[in-house]
């Protein structure tokens, strides 16, 4: 099988950016390891700040991929650059791509809470995730038949963490709380929910307005510090222990339920294949852009590139933006080497 462009993910990087090449009549082969082409976004319900429907972004993505060739179910066992300046990729299928460029979209995954164990994750019936959450509110479930009295939100759960190794920020783990501490309040009018915080970091436009809203609106209370255990009851109720660093002094609080804020870490199934190519990763295990400035989705080996948040943690809007400029890039490539 041969194309111009092998895309490697079928999350919302890898379909816009295979859209868009699409657009320059370059034969483009998208591959996805699950069976259904979506990626993280096929999980969540509502998109922040406006709440559109994930559904609604995932229809239109897949609807504009053209005359992309796509193969889900698939993922790449080897691959090589050879003199010529082809990749040739070995899938699980057994078939061989031939292609002139390659495209890393392969995205991040959410940090395992249950490595956190002092919060206890998957022992705790009323400790879940955000994505469990988000899950939740996609079903129609919320927390159950009986209304919660009390909520907490537990911020960076795996990120900016320097015992687990990760220290980045997930960018978006505030904006998600706030967003669903709103949906909560919606759903369950006479609840206290509470958001143990360490910064609160709002890097979009109407992220601050929404937080603004979350307290002003909703009386959502936001505590600083971070929180150093959870238990629970015999009666099943959840017992969290922080510091409130403002008011600098201890705190403990009984709830119903337990939010955690799993943040974004790479992707590391591909580390293989990274390795297979040479490319460059960071001590956070994301793909290294040759240039952080100008070439952000161009990587130190010629004809591959990384779009979205394989490179780092990324806001929908942001990954969509870079998938386009990752088309205008890969398409300048290919009519380089066509012209010597």
């Amino acid at each position: 099988m041969e194309g111009d462009v092998l895309v490697i993910g079928g999350g919302a990087a890898g379909m816009e950016t295979a859209s868009r090449i699409s657009d320059f009549n370059r034969n483009v082969i998208l591959i996805e390891k699950e069976q259904e082409l979506g990626g993280h976004i096929l999980k969540w319900d509502r998109l922040f700040p406006d709440g559109i429907p994930a559904s609604d972004v995932t229809k239109n993505l897949k609807e504009s991929l053209g005359s992309t060739k796509v193969l889900l179910g698939c993922y790449i066992t080897s691959i090589e650059k050879r003199e010529d300046s082809n990749f040739f990729a070995q899938l699980n299928s057994g078939e061989t791509i031939k292609c002139s460029s390659v495209i890393f979209a392969t995205g991040f995954k959410l940090f395992p809470a249950q490595k956190k164990q002092e919060y206890g994750y998957g022992l705790y019936e009323r400790v879940i995730t955000n994505a469990d959450l988000e899950t939740r509110f996609k079903k129609g479930e919320g927390l159950g038949k009986d209304a919660p009295k009390r909520i907490g939100f537990v911020h960076c759960v795996g990120s900016r963490d320097e015992k687990i190794c990760n220290n980045q920020c997930s960018k978006l783990c505030c904006i998600t709380a706030v967003k669903q501490a709103i949906e909560l309040k919606q759903l369950y009018p006479f609840a206290e929910i509470f958001c143990f915080y360490m910064d609160l970091r709002m890097y979009g436009r109407g992220y601050e307005d929404l937080y603004l809203e979350a307290q002003s609106k909703y009386e959502i209370r936001f505590i600083r510090g971070r929180v150093s255990e959870i238990s629970q009851e015999q009666s099943g109720l959840v017992i969290v222990k922080a510091e409130d660093t403002l008011a600098s002094r201890p705190l403990k609080i009984t709830l119903d339920w337990v939010v955690l804020m799993a943040g974004i870490i790479s992707e590391r199934e591909n580390d293989y294949l990274s390795q297979q190519l040479s490319l460059q990763l960071g001590e956070d295990g994301f793909i290294d852009s040759v240039d952080p400035i100008q070439k952000t989705n161009q990587t130190n080996i010629a004809g591959v590139f990384v779009t979205g948040s394989a490179s780092g943690p990324k806001t929908l809007p942001e990954v969509i933006n870079e998938a386009r400029s990752t088309a205008l890039s890969v398409n300048e490539y290919l009519n380089k080497i066509k012209n010597g």
